[in-house]
């Protein structure tokens, strides 16, 4: 089983279309748990409106199932609670969008 840190970096290849930048520096994923044969993943979206909230999820499930065991549980769960805010982007993502704080 991948550990916590290479859920999160296979989760770098999943983007936002939107936004143009992956889930990851967003500061969209808030939490990977790795058991024994399941992978529990919480994020949310910038806005509850956000059109592409289904995709997004989709490819994230993707993306985990790529680098898990055949029939390992995958739960990707979209939560939004706290709501997202700028502040929880990386480093790289404020960059990208010239916001610094």
């Amino acid at each position: 089983m991948p550990d916590d840190d290479a859920v999160r970096e296979v989760l770098r290849q999943v983007d936002d279309p939107e936004a143009g930048m992956n889930i990851v520096d967003l500061g969209l994923v808030y939490g990977v748990e790795v058991g024994e044969n399941a992978i529990h993943v919480d994020l949310t979206m910038t806005t509850a409106a956000c059109p592409m909230a289904e995709m997004i999820v989709d490819q994230a499930r993707d993306a985990v199932a790529a680098i898990v065991p055949a029939g390992t549980a995958i739960d990707v769960q979209l939560v939004w609670d706290p709501p997202w805010t700028p502040d929880k982007m990386t480093g790289v993502a404020r960059e990208h969008f010239g916001w610094t704080f």
